[in-house]
């Protein structure tokens, strides 16, 4: 099985937050701590170096974690995180996080690196009702497809992975932990729901 201390986290804190009135939304505050601060501490126990994918408030992101903007600076989506990921990781296995996914359990590199069986493949998190296509483990060797499809024009990260034999891995055990925090409403929700 690939090792969860051999593969690089990167948290992807690059998006414009237009379904939040264009905040940062990695720094956005959830039971007085940063989005980004959450899953910085879930998963640094997990893998070997976690990296942030941003392209504003760099300082700000540089004094927790080394920082990879996008290649290009017209907000591409997840995609372009995916691109600035797999180019700068020191490991060939990159996992993917959305900075408002800052629930994600402490088995999460060992489940997706367990999934895994060779290097075309993509391990992508599965709730048991959906997928969330933007959490995914991705080898180094498929950065020349990404750098096709981007040159394309499309952005669209479930047309990419049609290109790729895709790896559903069951969370339906832990559903709950991939809630996405993409609008203030459902940060508010979770702020009053309780302490983590």
């Amino acid at each position: 099985m690939l090792d969860p201390k051999d593969i690089t986290a990167v948290i992807l804190a690059g998006g414009e937050g237009r379904r939040m009135q264009g905040a940062d939304k990695g720094l956005l505050e959830l039971w007085g701590k940063p989005l980004v601060v959450h899953l910085l501490e879930r998963l640094g126990p997990q893998v070997g170096k976690v990296l942030i994918n941003a392209n504003r408030n760099l300082e700000h992101y540089r004094q927790l974690a080394p920082v990879v903007p996008d290649s290009n600076g017209d907000y591409a989506g997840p995609l372009a995180g995916f691109e600035a990921g797999l180019s700068h990781a020191p490991s060939e296995w990159v996992l993917f996080v959305p900075c408002d996914s800052p629930l994600v359990p402490a088995d999460l590199a060992r489940r997706m690196c367990a999934a895994i069986r060779h290097h075309d493949q993509i391990a992508v998190v599965d709730d048991g009702t959906r997928l969330h296509s933007a959490t995914a483990l991705v080898h180094q060797s498929l950065l020349p497809s990404l750098h096709n499809y981007l040159d394309g024009g499309d952005r669209k990260l479930q047309l990419w992975y049609e290109r790729h034999q895709l790896v559903p891995v069951d969370f339906g055990d832990q559903a709950d932990a991939f809630i996405n925090l993409n609008t203030d409403e459902a940060l508010q929700q979770l702020e009053q729901g309780g302490q983590e």
